[in-house]
């Protein structure tokens, strides 16, 4: 990653961050937030504008008293009135609908002027804050007025997931980006990227030997990716009908996570020698034929249940849900990476709704020694286990192997860990602080590349056109159960199992 030992709020990364979407939740319950905090922590630059943009009628006094109350009710700092005067006065508000061309060369006139009288030296960051169909007519909209040109400063483009519907929706949807921005000024953003877990890995590895040197198919059984909800799709419904968990979690979130788990060690720490480590993963992903899918993917959809015991419904009875929706809410999947370091090794995932545990986190359960010496009689061998903690419990957890001082032969599975609460440690702001940091600073390692993305449409698109043409009888979990038996018949016929630590 880029040495930010000199990098500081200081004046070299001035700059006008546009938001489309200004009014819009993201803003408002991550946007802002991470501002604020990024404000308190010294990281934002003395010369320093936020432009939001909307279509609501309202005065700049008004909406910044709105995202006053946005930053007291979800940042993860009391709002101190000193700091937040500060913020106030960087925040701008522009009424303008993106979708009209024609007011594009208004907009720029303003950035412009905004400009010149803040000393932000022509830098901006678009952040498209909005549905996935708005971006292209909002590339667009900013490469016809001009937008994208400055004497001295550069243009920044970040867009949120997801990115495109499929390969083929994706593909085009890049092109249209590329004709305006350079691949180096696109950041794809996944917010997973930005918690201190997920960065915590490369480190993990490669900064103790005692793990790098195990970290291959000759010491590792299996390793386990889980990122589980308790939550439903509540009022996303229309969307959640769009995507499901396949475009939701795994094209995305669970790739990005699976490729820093399983790549080499990179050449150097620069921004594409760790993006092509991890394109190098997905792309060894075994061969997605028909008998893969029908032996190694499972797909759920949950039904009625109790939460924390609280009864709730099925998801073809949440909102804007047809009653007989087969869009999936759980995934389990087994791969396979076929490299020299992984090869035999499985690698098992899964993801869902309105499950029993709350949780991300990455489980690499490592092979049992011979069943002689300690283990040839009465005593059970528990696997070695190192748990990387997402959320809510952030941190690590290794299991091993020990002698009961209580008794005189008996040996017991001791637990170290490392790990602390942060409840609701999901997609905070604490995430878009590190990365809207890293997109001033210009460091993209935390960003998708095209590439990776799409390299992970090409295995995620398979599986989708599975679901999408097999039978399924939905509903098949219970809410609050850990899925479909089927997930757990996944493990079991390799005589392993789900870890839920």
């Amino acid at each position: 990653m880029m040495d930010n030992k000199n990098l500081t709020g200081g004046d070299n990364l001035a700059a006008i961050l546009v938001i489309f979407g200004g009014t819009g939740d993201l803003t408002h319950r991550k946007l802002m937030p991470a501002l604020y905090n990024m404000l308190l922590d010294g990281l934002l630059p003395k010369h320093f504008r936020v432009v939001s943009i909307g279509r609501r009628d309202k005065t700049e006094d008004q909406y910044r008293e709105d995202i006053k109350s946005s930053i007291e009710k979800y940042s993860r700092n009391k709002i101190d009135e000193s700091k937040w005067a500060v913020l106030r006065e960087m925040i701008k508000y522009y009424r303008f609908d993106f979708r009209d061309h024609d007011g594009y060369a208004g907009l720029k006139a303003y950035l412009d002027d905004l400009d010149a009288a803040s000393k932000t030296k022509g830098n901006r960051i678009y952040y498209l804050a909005v549905a996935p169909e708005y971006f292209e007519t909002i590339v667009q909209g900013i490469h016809l007025s001009g937008m994208t040109k400055s004497k001295e400063g550069w243009s920044r483009l970040v867009i949120e997931k997801p990115f495109g519907k499929d390969l083929a929706t994706a593909r085009h949807l890049n092109q249209k980006l590329l004709e305006v921005f350079d691949e180096s000024n696109i950041y794809r953003i996944d917010h997973y990227l930005g918690k201190e877990m997920i960065q915590n890995i490369m480190v993990l590895r490669f900064c103790n030997l005692i793990f790098e040197s195990i970290w291959n198919n000759k010491f590792i059984d299996n390793i386990q990716i889980s990122l589980t909800e308790k939550l439903g799709v509540g009022t996303r419904g229309e969307y959640y009908e769009k995507s499901g968990a396949m475009r939701d979690m795994v094209q995305n979130h669970i790739m990005q996570i699976l490729s820093l788990v399983a790549m080499e060690p990179p050449v150097n720490l620069n921004t594409d020698s760790i993006r092509t480590e991890k394109l190098k993963v997905i792309e060894a992903i075994e061969d997605i034929t028909p008998e893969f899918l029908r032996d190694n993917v499972v797909f759920g959809q949950y039904g009625r249940g109790v939460i924390d015991g609280v009864p709730v419904v099925g998801y073809r009875e949440e909102e804007k849900v047809p009653k007989d929706s087969n869009t999936e809410t759980f995934v389990a999947l087994k791969l396979h990476i076929n490299n020299f370091r992984w090869a035999g090794t499985p690698f098992y995932i899964r993801t869902g709704k309105r499950l029993g545990i709350y949780s991300a986190e990455i489980v690499i359960q490592f092979k049992n020694l011979p069943n002689i010496l300690y283990f040839k009689d009465s005593n059970i061998q528990e696997p070695n286990l190192l748990v990387i903690r997402i959320q809510p419990n952030v941190g690590v957890f290794f299991q091993f192997n020990t002698k009961d001082f209580s008794t005189h032969h008996d040996i017991v599975a001791t637990k170290m860990d490392t790990s602390y609460a942060i409840p609701g440690q999901g997609n905070t702001p604490e995430a878009y602080e590190r990365l809207i940091y890293d997109i001033l600073r210009g460091d993209s390692t935390l960003f998708s590349r095209w590439d990776e993305v799409e390299a992970a449409w090409k295995v995620a698109d398979k599986i989708i056109s599975y679901r999408s043409q097999s039978k399924l009888n939905f509903p098949n979990y219970d809410a609050g159960s850990m899925g479909p038996i089927r997930s757990f018949e996944l493990l079991a016929k390799d005589g392993r199992k789900w870890w839920n630590i």
